[in-house]
């Protein structure tokens, strides 16, 4: 069972502590190359990059070429991890990808994709008891993940 990644659920896990959840009952977690070193670079904040240096041995990382599948409009549109994230979760026959901006999320399910974001995976993690959601939001909170406040609220009464 493939689940495939691109940056930013990886980045909000890593940064509020929660990181682990994502090995999930699959056992690993697939990213593409670009994502990688999204992850490794110097604009990244450094747990981010301590993390990708270090990474744990249920992370598996696919090189570029991989995941060069013809771009649609769509994808053409998405910033590079996203792009091949999705791309990957197309070739690899992922049975989930993580992503959290609206258009990369758009054009995973364009792509027959079942998609979730770093909210979901916190959700999830919460019901299968590896976390506290209302302190996980209020972590989440300490970040620049954009959310509508409204979301985050009623998460945290509905975990």
């Amino acid at each position: 069972m493939t689940v495939v990644s691109d940056t930013s659920a990886l980045s909000y896990l890593v940064l509020i502590g929660h990181i682990e959840v994502l090995r999930g009952s699959s056992g690993s977690l697939t990213i593409p190359e670009e994502v990688a070193r999204e992850l490794r670079h110097p604009k990244a904040p450094a747990p981010i990059r301590e993390w990708i240096a270090s990474a744990p041995d249920w992370l598996v990382v696919h090189p570029t070429g991989e995941t060069d599948l013809p771009k649609g409009p769509a994808l053409s549109r998405l910033h590079p991890g996203e792009r091949a994230a999705i791309q990957l979760a197309e070739r690899a026959g992922a049975i989930l990808v993580l992503l959290d901006d609206r258009a990369a999320r758009t054009a995973a399910e364009a792509c027959g994709l079942t998609v979730t974001g770093v909210l979901g995976v916190l959700k999830t993690a919460s019901a299968e008891g590896l976390l506290h959601l209302p302190e996980a939001i209020e972590r989440l909170r300490r970040t620049n993940f954009r959310a509508s406040p409204a979301l985050l609220r009623s998460m945290e009464k509905d975990p």
